[in-house]
């Protein structure tokens, strides 16, 4: 992303909050993995998404109208010293002239200068909840502004959820973050490709991981957007299965959900394909109509149409499929009111995707499904599940876990695929692995 893609969110942000306002962002906390190693550091998305500034310790404030500054950044000092150890930071200086911003304090001034930006306004754009640490600062800050109310200071007289504003603006995509996210799932689409190539009976579900990983590493997308799930055979019946320990076995699926972060965007796309290279009967059944209401339900994403069509045209085919081949005995019309569909299939359709894999907006507003609108990118992934011991269910169709996901994006005219370029037909599967 551009300075000029950050400066343009801060200013529509700023737009909706009007004269007399301000908003804090806080920067992720640097999380411990284990004694003195921590994880990888990766900023908080509302945070990044409005200043780009990839380092922790900071606080970002907008004053809509402020003639000093209207966007403040307050980070750490240069520091020489800790530089050596743990890397460059961009301090006051850089804060501005790389990163956009109108004025840089250092973060241990936080407390001598926020509470006088706060007592100035009327109304303060915060997320509650999200930073247990300034959470109970800004508590202290408005109960001392409180106690200077006889003496003139008015303060703040309301207090408005920042994430609400600001996560309905990240729903809706630029033409940036499009060309970004398409570019995750083509860095995606190649490992997912790898790895069906790679595959073959007697690996360890680690070792096709590691094939994916390294594909999505060496084109760019160094971190995934979540930990992968490799699963064969039963494995593919645990929607979370992240062990991905198990010996690789002839005449399972292997089922992959992965995908690559990209400049801070998400891909997540899921495939299955048998371990051998060669679909068996039922697993072909089960498959093709995965598939079939996967396409049903991709077909119902364009604009006009509300979150849950996609779902609903799953269940309908998914329900009649299973009553076709047996599993499932009765009216369709009945067993979807009754959701017998659900030992089966118990998730929904997909999911926003954006910044974070699970990405935030509202799929609801005032009770009722949302609109799907041009810009808006959403995963589309219908899936049958049927574990060993499931009852009523004949022998044959046990242990057989499939989920088909792509990222879909809403466009003027429908939708585009993003993740297209993976394979996903029974033949387009067989041909790729048996090369």
């Amino acid at each position: 992303m551009t300075r000029a893609e950050f400066k343009r969110r801060r200013s529509q942000l700023m737009r909706m909050m009007g004269p007399g306002s301000i908003a804090i962002l806080p920067a992720a906390p640097v999380a411990i993995r284990n004694r003195d190693a921590d994880y990888p550091y990766r900023p908080d998305s509302d945070f990044y998404y409005l200043t780009g500034f990839p380092e922790p310790e900071a606080v970002a404030v907008l004053i809509p109208g402020r003639k000093q500054a209207e966007y403040v950044l307050f980070c750490r000092e240069r520091d020489l010293e800790k530089e050596t150890w743990n890397g460059r930071r961009a301090g006051q200086e850089g804060a501005c002239e790389l990163y956009g911003a109108d004025d840089s304090f250092p973060i241990g001034d936080l407390n001598d200068i926020l509470p006088r930006m706060i007592e100035q306004s009327e109304r303060v754009f915060y997320a509650m909840g999200c930073n247990h640490e300034l959470d109970k600062q800004m508590s202290e800050w408005i109960s001392a502004i409180r106690r200077q109310g006889r003496a003139g200071v008015p303060g703040p007289i309301e207090f408005v959820a920042l994430d609400h504003y600001l996560h309905d603006m990240r729903l809706y995509k630029s033409r940036s973050e499009i060309k970004t996210m398409r570019t995750a799932a083509k860095i995606s689409a190649k490992a997912h490709k790898r790895a069906m190539q790679y595959c073959r009976p007697g690996l360890m579900e680690w070792q096709v991981e590691a094939e994916l990983v390294h594909e999505c590493a060496r084109h760019g997308g160094r971190f995934q957007a979540y930990t992968p799930i490799v699963g064969g055979g039963a494995n593919g019946c645990i929607l979370h299965y992240v062990e991905n320990s198990a010996e690789l076995k002839s005449g399972d699926l292997l089922l992959i959900d992965a995908g690559c972060e990209y400049d801070y965007y998400a891909s997540d796309i899921t495939r299955t394909f048998p371990v051998n290279g060669r679909f068996s009967p039922e697993q072909r059944a089960l498959y093709e109509l995965v598939l079939k209401s996967q396409a049903a339900a991709i077909e119902q994403v364009r604009p006009g149409n509300h979150w849950n069509d996609p779902n609903d045209a799953v269940v309908k085919v998914i329900t009649k499929g299973l009553v076709e081949l047996g599993i499932l005995k009765g009216r369709v019309s009945t067993l979807i009111k009754n959701e017998a569909y659900k030992p089966f299939y118990m998730h929904r359709a997909g999911h926003w995707l954006g910044m974070d894999v699970h990405d935030v907006g509202d799929y609801k507003i005032d009770g009722k499904w949302r609109q799907l609108e041009p810009g808006m990118v959403l995963t589309v992934e219908p899936g049958l599940y049927i574990p060993a011991g499931s009852k009523g269910v004949a022998r044959k169709w046990w242990d057989i876990g499939i989920r088909i996901e792509d990222d879909v994006l809403v466009t003027k005219d429908g939708h585009d695929i993003l993740s297209k370029d993976v394979p996903k037909s029974v033949e387009e599967i067989e041909a790729l692995m048996a090369r």
